[in-house]
């Protein structure tokens, strides 16, 4: 009976769930099940690193994403199915990645992760992967990611060619090193129309299949899983797939010394607060006993102070993210002129808000906020909200 069980032992071993894997040398799948990773976009690539991350037994994905599953998404996404359409794509893609792996911790975020999605998610992540369609939201992942010293893995695809790459933005090149001068132009254009609405900022589609978005996203995983062994990745360059001739090679990226997004944020100490109960004058005060009188509250992204018309004269406060206001809201009712938006960027208590929350003012939850005074600054982490953010796990 001993020598049975012994041998039953051996063949589950031999026959386990990720044996395979784990007969290369160096794997550690117990490393993978503790690793924590977020995932952008949940479109074709998405899709793609969704399915990798459940396979490889990664044990925790958090998926975001503002979209909801359309018919075009069926031919290019292998986690939806026609009943799905409709719904937010990354709570469909977390349900299936739990279908593929029961033991995956897979939670959901249905927002627009430029302006809605807090900076302590990104620190909560041992990687980055983004599946992303436009310039605004790479830019606002490598921001992040350079804030709380991150290693984010970028995917591209278009028609049959696409491009994976690694980004270290607090030590190496970044993705805004990479930009050329027509890259920010046309950013620039598109973030100068403030006021519209996500339907009329869109430029249409872009050419996509199922076979490309494989490739960059099986690039993607591999280089993660690298990543989170400690083993060298393509940090500071990009694999590139030109799809029509099976051609692939290597480029490196350099590091621009005039680039201002390498900066992390230091010190961040967690506190146990919440942007949807504190108020700008509580956090004033806590910010005061930390770095002295004088200290201002630097945020993350513009906040709108008011909307002013210039043909009617008239001015409306309206405290919320730019990035919510819609360009309907941002036309006078009266006269249906489009309206100015006044910003601002940081806070020292003159602002006649100060009983107001934090979320009322436009500061996502689970944020990271600065306070400064003089060459005195110090960050705190909202982890009194990181369980609700968290909480879509299935």
């Amino acid at each position: 009976m001993t020598d049975v069980m012994r041998l039953t032992d051996v063949e589950a071993a031999q026959n386990g769930r990720f044996s395979r894997f784990e007969l290369i040398g160096w794997w550690d799948q117990q490393r993978l099940a503790a690793s924590k990773v977020l995932v952008i976009g949940a479109g074709a690539i998405g899709n793609e690193l969704v399915k990798n991350l459940a396979l490889l037994g990664i044990g925790n994905v958090f998926i975001a994403d503002l979209d909801r599953v359309e018919n075009s998404n069926l031919s290019r996404s292998v986690l939806y199915r026609e009943s799905d359409i409709g719904r937010p794509k990354a709570e469909v893609a977390a349900a299936r990645a739990k279908e593929i792996y029961p033991g995956i911790n897979a939670s959901s975020f249905v927002g627009n992760i430029v302006y809605d999605l807090g900076l302590g998610a990104y620190r909560w992540a041992d990687v980055i992967l983004g599946g992303l369609d436009n310039r605004e939201a790479r830019v606002a992942i490598n921001q992040a990611a350079a804030r709380v010293g991150r290693i984010w893995i970028d995917g591209a695809i278009e028609r049959l060619d696409g491009v994976a790459r690694v980004f270290d933005p607090a030590l190496g090149p970044c993705y805004e090193c990479t930009m050329s001068e027509t890259d920010w132009k046309m950013l620039e254009a598109r973030r100068s129309c403030a006021l519209l609405t996500r339907q009329e900022m869109e430029q249409g589609k872009v050419p996509t299949t199922p076979t490309t978005a494989s490739v960059v996203a099986g690039i993607q995983c591999q280089e993660a899983v690298k990543h989170l062994h400690g083993l060298e990745t393509l940090a500071g360059r990009g694999f590139v797939f030109e799809g029509t001739w099976h051609q692939s090679y290597v480029v490196n990226y350099t590091r621009r010394d005039d680039c201002p997004t390498h900066e992390a944020y230091e010190p961040i100490v967690v506190k146990p607060w919440s942007v949807a109960t504190m108020t700008l004058g509580e956090l004033l005060e806590q910010a005061r006993a930390e770095v002295g009188e004088g200290a201002i509250i630097e945020l993350n992204h513009d906040v709108l102070k008011s909307l002013e018309c210039p043909r009617c004269l008239t001015t409306e406060p309206s405290f919320a993210s730019l990035g919510k206001i819609t360009e309907q809201q941002g036309r006078c009712p009266k006269c249906n002129e489009p309206r100015v938006p006044h910003l601002f960027h940081s806070l020292d208590g003159r602002e006649g808000i100060n009983e107001r929350t934090l979320s009322e003012i436009g500061v996502p939850p689970w944020d990271i906020l600065g306070v400064r005074r003089g060459m005195q600054q110090v960050f705190f982490e909202f982890a009194g909200d990181r369980a609700t953010v968290l909480e879509r796990i299935v």
